[in-house]
């Protein structure tokens, strides 16, 4: 992609995480009888009339600008389940919830495309907000960890949390790595000099032709 560089640092565009996001499946409720589509992607359909069916979210709005369905969300995008998942958030400091990977991705495309589909769409907004603010101030505190001795980290991240702090975190490890290459130079030297050398036994006989 033209945002993508060659960099292990490299980032995506908001735009772009969105486009991969759309690939995700969802559940739609077709008002119309529409007939089977074949696609690059995929077969789907036939579609019916008030029988609820899945597709990736990037035919689900194409339907749904069309006025050919409505758009169920999915079950974490209830305000009974996000209330869970922020007050957990909340409780651990050092843990995250298991959310989509492509979340707040998600949430985005439903808020601007199916917003008279998502049952208290406000509260829904707010609660999605807070626990992204949340989910970013523990990984925040989790980066102020990150030493020398950091060779690698693992976190249960989202897609958008991986693109905003990956820059820094492999920018702060290779950073780490050089400044600590020089040490480690000097040890495999150590080492290499403890290892005992093989004898002189003198010059060898040549081999009678």
């Amino acid at each position: 992609m033209s945002g993508q560089s060659d960099s292990c640092g490299s980032t995506f565009s908001a735009a772009e995480l969105e486009f991969l996001a759309e690939d995700e499946m969802i559940e739609i409720v077709p008002n119309l009888r529409i007939k089977p589509l074949s696609l690059i992607c995929g077969d789907f359909g036939p579609f019916q009339p008030q029988i609820p069916t899945q597709v990736p979210i990037w035919l689900a709005v194409a339907l749904k600008k069309r006025g050919k369905c409505t758009i169920r969300p999915p079950d974490w995008m209830s305000v009974e389940k996000l209330t869970q998942v922020l007050e957990s958030e909340r409780d651990s400091a050092s843990s995250f919830e298991a959310l989509p990977f492509h979340y707040v991705e998600i949430s985005r495309l439903l808020f601007d495309h199916a917003r008279e589909d998502i049952p208290e769409v406000y509260m829904v907004r707010s609660l999605i907000e807070d626990i992204k603010d949340v989910r970013f101030h523990k990984i925040g505190t989790g980066l102020e960890k990150v030493s020398s001795r950091t060779y690698a980290m693992k976190l249960n991240l989202s897609a958008m949390e991986v693109n905003v702090i990956r820059p820094f975190v492999t920018g702060s490890l290779e950073t780490f790595y050089e400044l600590a290459a020089p040490e480690i130079i000097q040890e495999s030297q150590r080492e290499e000099y403890r290892r005992p050398q093989a004898a002189d036994r003198g010059p060898r006989r040549e081999l009678r032709r």
